[in-house]
């Protein structure tokens, strides 16, 4: 068992802070449009900041474990992140309006379902390209 824990590391750190990204979007996303009176719009992309910012951070020190030292490789890694993200973000938004707002399906179910797939896909990104671990030479 304690093998397993060790080999999936990585995926292990990445659902349970994948699920707290996730809800960290889903409760912004349900404070904007409950309490703050905003639109399924707004509320998405407010939601996708927030719960960039969180996933960024958790993403950075506790799921991948980034070396990466020095302003501009840094900033590279952040400007990844948030690209890989906005891309996400984008497919988020398109699916909330698509199946909200012009099909009108339930927005808490397909906000839900929707995040399903946003964890997956930033996972995938997150691991291959943007916290992708440096090759050391033995040259």
């Amino acid at each position: 068992m304690k093998f397993l824990l060790i080999k999936y590391k990585k995926q292990i750190m990445y659902v349970i802070f994948g699920g707290l990204t996730t809800l960290v979007n889903i409760i912004s996303y349900f404070v904007l449009t409950r309490f703050c009176q905003l639109g399924t719009t707004p509320s998405t992309v407010i939601a996708w900041i927030l719960s960039v910012i969180f996933a960024y951070f958790t993403n950075r020190k506790w799921v991948f474990e980034s070396n990466t030292r020095g302003f501009s490789k840094i900033l590279i890694e952040i400007v990844a992140f948030f690209g890989a993200r906005l891309f996400s973000g984008a497919l988020d938004l398109g699916i909330m309006f698509l199946f909200v707002t012009i099909l009108g399906f339930d927005d808490m179910l397909i906000k839900i379902l929707s995040n399903v797939l946003v964890i997956i896909i930033n996972y995938l990104l997150s691991n291959w390209f943007i916290f992708k671990k440096e090759e050391v030479s033995d040259v």
